[in-house]
C-alpha cells in the first residue's frame, strides 16, 4: 500500500449562458426533435458565446473545485488540462490556468485523449503524486468548445456536442482511501472514424481555402457504438481486477456522458442498475473531455456521492481510447459540511 491515498478534494464546473434544445437545432437539420431523443436521449446541449475561450471556461471551473478543496493557489503543484479545444494549437491551455489563478508553483501540461481525457488526467496526477512527495496537490480539468468544430447542418455531431468545463482538486489523505488503480485500452482499428482533421500537420491551413470536408469534425456514430459497447465493459472489469473489488461491489458510477442510451445500454450489459449512476447527457449534451468532470461536479452537488463508497468512472475516447478508474470516496470537505 502507498504512503498515502489521493483523494479528489474539490470539484466544480462551468457550462455557457446558452442552451439549444431540439426544437431549435432541427430547424437546421432534416429530422425531428423526437428523433433525436429515441437515437440519443439528449434534449438540448450547451453552446459558447462567440467572445467565450476554453480557457476562461477551465479558469471558471477550477476556481470553484480550489475553492471547495480550500487548498490556496500556491500549494497547487501540478496542472493538468485535458480537452482537444484548446485557445490555440499552443501554448497549453495549462499555462493560462496556472497564470489566472495564481498557481505560481505548478508544473504544467495538456492532456489530449479525446473524451478519455479527464479519467486519464486523473490518474496521471495521482501517480505523479505517488511517485513525488513535493506533488502536494493537484488539478485536472476537462474542458471542451466543441461548437467551434462543428457543422451545425450534420446530424452526425451536432445532435451530440456541446460546451463546457470541469475540475477536480486532487489532495492527500489517508492511503486507504482515494484512487485504487486505473486500467486502460487502446483499439486504433476504427481510428478515422471520429476525427478533426483541419489543421493538422497533415491538413494545414496556410496555402489552402476553407475545406468543410476537413475542417469540421467528423463521427461515425454506428463506429463509435460499437467500439463502445465491445471495450468499455472489459476496461471497466480490469480496473476493478486491479483493485480487487468485485463488480457487483462498485456503490457508484459516472461515465462520459456521450449518448445516454449507450450509457444505459452498457450498465445493463454489466448486469448492474441505473441507480447506480448519475447522467446529465439528456440536458447538457456531449462535453467531450469535460463531460465526466461536469457530471462528477453535478453529482457532488447532490450530495450523491457518500465518503466510504466505491465509486467507478469510466469514458472512451477517439483512437478509439477507452479509460476506468475505481476509488474509495472520500472528500474531505464533506465531513465538515
Amino acid at each position: 500500500m502507498f504512503d498515502n491515498g489521493i483523494c479528489i478534494s474539490g470539484v466544480g464546473h462551468h457550462l455557457p449562458e446558452t442552451s439549444e434544445d431540439n426544437e431549435a437545432l432541427c430547424r437546421n437539420l432534416d429530422v425531428t426533435p423526437e428523433w433525436i431523443v429515441e437515437k440519443t436521449g439528449i434534449q438540448r446541449r450547451y453552446i459558447a458565446a462567440p467572445e467565450d475561450s476554453a480557457s476562461a471556461y477551465a479558469v471558471a471551473a477550477a476556481r470553484r473545485a480550489v475553492t471547495m478543496a480550500g487548498v490556496p493557489a500556491n500549494e497547487i503543484d501540478l496542472i493538468i488540462v485535458c480537452t482537444f479545444s484548446g485557445d490555440y494549437i499552443f501554448p497549453p491551455v495549462s499555462a493560462k490556468v496556472q497564470l489566472e489563478i495564481g498557481a505560481v508553483n505548478a508544473q504544467i501540461f495538456d492532456l489530449q485523449a479525446n473524451c478519455t481525457g479527464f479519467v486519464t488526467g486523473l490518474t496521471a496526477a495521482s501517480d505523479r503524486m505517488r511517485v513525488d512527495p513535493t506533488v502536494r496537490n493537484a488539478l485536472v480539468i476537462g474542458v471542451e468548445l466543441c461548437s467551434r468544430y462543428i457543422d451545425r447542418k450534420d446530424v452526425n455531431t451536432a445532435i451530440y456536442l456541446s460546451d463546457g468545463a470541469g475540475a477536480a482538486v486532487l489532495s492527500r489523505t489517508a492511503p486507504e482511501y482515494g484512487i485504487k488503480a486505473s486500467a486502460f485500452h487502446t483499439d486504433a482499428s476504427n481510428f478515422e472514424a471520429v476525427r478533426m482533421r483541419g489543421g493538422g500537420s497533415s491538413h494545414g491551413m496556410i496555402g489552402r481555402a476553407y475545406d468543410p470536408a476537413v475542417d469540421h469534425m467528423e463521427m461515425n456514430g454506428i463506429a463509435t457504438w460499437k467500439q463502445a459497447i465491445t471495450h468499455m465493459p472489459k476496461v471497466i472489469r480490469k480496473a476493478c481486477e486491479k483493485s480487487c473489488v468485485a463488480l457487483a461491489d462498485i456503490d457508484f458510477m459516472i461515465f462520459h456522458q456521450a449518448n445516454y442510451n449507450l450509457i444505459e445500454y452498457i450498465v445493463r450489459k454489466m448486469r448492474l442498475d441505473m441507480s447506480k449512476t448519475f447522467t446529465n447527457v439528456r440536458e447538457i449534451g456531449n462535453t467531450g473531455a469535460a463531460s465526466l468532470a461536469i457530471a462528477l461536479s453535478e453529482a457532488v452537488e447532490r450530495n450523491l456521492l457518500r465518503n466510504g463508497q466505491t465509486v467507478l468512472f469510466a469514458a472512451v475516447g477517439a483512437g478509439f481510447n477507452f479509460g476506468a478508474s475505481v476509488w474509495t470516496w472520500h472528500m474531505p470537505s464533506a465531513e465538515t459540511a
